[in-house]
């Protein structure tokens, strides 16, 4: 009894946790404005679960710029995606970048990346 308990619980509750889009690289030039290359890894299975969107953010968490990604990469994975003319205020030496998927939403792996002396 206890061990089928313990399935259970373990199937439930996998889900959860399983399927996040992850920020695995990121390259970033700022000679004025920003443009950040992110990588995403993501396990996209088609439209009903597909990594579909990144962020740029302040260390304060202010979003300062966004990517939205209009369709699944199911056989490109991981995959790159550019986002130009973030501006960042001077007084920030760096940025967190997250990303989501349409069905667990955030909560992958984020990258912390210092920006270039700008």
């Amino acid at each position: 009894m206890k061990i089928s308990l313990m399935i259970l619980a373990l199937s439930v509750s996998l889900p959860l946790y399983a399927g996040k889009a992850d920020v695995v690289d990121v390259k970033v030039r700022c000679p004025s404005s920003c443009t950040f290359n992110v990588t995403v890894q993501h396990a996209d299975s088609g439209w009903e679960h597909y990594a579909n969107q990144w962020d740029v953010l302040a260390p304060d968490g202010k979003v300062l710029g966004t990517r939205v990604l209009y369709h699944p990469h199911v056989k490109e994975q991981p995959f790159t995606r550019s986002l130009s003319n973030v501006w960042v205020p001077q007084d920030i030496d760096h940025v967190i970048i997250r990303a989501k998927d349409s069905k667990h939403g955030w909560g992958g792996v984020e990258q912390k990346v210092e920006l270039p002396k700008r």
